[in-house]
């Protein structure tokens, strides 16, 4: 083998996806257009033609009116030859299954975040099935084989590539019924001798520092491994949660829980989007996670 097949060998080769939209566009020169004979949307269009110019490294359109480059014009020759040959054998270039991609995702992270904008990703991408698993990595819940996964800590994961999706803040957050009962609640020294739910998710030392309290964390009390069962204990009047807002949004707007002070603490956790070596290059993940932290913002 020469060193030119050698190194033809190692190249990536676009998704058929990519390829296919790359076509279409650039002979209907419409994304509107585009999208409605690949059965997709725009905006599915042109996350594959950004796809394929980042796998090409060129430009392959040149202004707005989708005119092409003299590199995409030698590519669209390349591609729409490779395309024929394809059509040239029966079934070979019948429909396309849909992608499937398998999200691993911390349960009240899945019910209080991503479920309520998982809509938009469907609408926008319905080439895609996308699988949730549960996942509770404190306990080593992993789902296997998982495409992506969401996790909340640190972020030091030496294992796999992550990007940052949000931080949080955390607060005191128990029910009308407890505050009412127990309360007010005017200094951080009120919560002296009250039942704290605990979750190793979310330790309160976090709390009681920036509060300067030299409390150490609760050694008993009620203790949760998943921040919605420990909002549900708090909504039925078992003693004050230490929550972050973004998660605990659901019951703060329900009313199941309210705050007992205005003031909020940064966490020194956050959520991040976790994958192995390699997973970005399939479209679909890479389609995901752009997808998923531009609704985070």
């Amino acid at each position: 083998m020469d060193e030119r097949s050698s190194a033809a060998g190692t190249q990536r080769i676009p998704p058929i996806q990519c390829l296919l939209t790359f076509e279409a566009l650039a002979r209907l020169r419409s994304v509107t257009l585009a999208a409605e004979e690949l059965c997709v949307t725009p905006s599915a269009v042109s996350h594959r033609v950004r796809q394929l110019e980042q796998i090409l490294g060129t430009k392959l359109f040149g202004r707005a009116d989708f005119s092409l480059t003299t590199e995409g014009s030698e590519y669209l020759a390349h591609v729409r030859e490779g395309l024929e040959a394809l059509q040239r054998f029966p079934g070979s270039m019948g429909p396309p299954g849909k992608r499937k991609l398998k999200l691993a995702v911390t349960p009240t992270f899945a019910r209080a975040i991503l479920i309520p904008r998982l809509r938009q990703f469907t609408e926008a991408y319905p080439e895609i099935d996308l699988a949730l698993h549960v996942s509770i990595p404190l306990l080593d819940v992993i789902a296997e084989d998982a495409d992506l996964i969401v996790r909340f800590g640190p972020g030091r994961y030496a294992d796999l590539e992550h990007v940052k999706l949000a931080g949080d803040e955390v607060t005191p957050l128990a029910s009308p019924a407890f505050v009412r009962e127990r309360g007010p609640f005017e200094r951080a020294e009120d919560l002296e001798g009250l039942p704290l739910l605990r979750s190793p998710l979310e330790p309160w030392r976090t709390w009681f520092a920036a509060h300067s309290l030299d409390w150490p964390e609760p050694a008993e009390g009620s203790q949760f491994n998943d921040v919605g069962l420990m909002c549900d204990a708090a909504a039925a009047g078992m003693g004050v949660a230490l929550v972050r807002l973004k998660l605990g949004a659901l019951w703060l707007d329900s009313g199941q829980l309210v705050r007992l002070y205005d003031r909020d603490v940064p966490s020194p956790h956050a959520h991040y989007l976790c994958w192995r070596t390699g997973t970005m290059d399939r479209w679909e993940c890479a389609a995901f996670a752009e997808w998923l932290q531009k609704s985070l913002l």
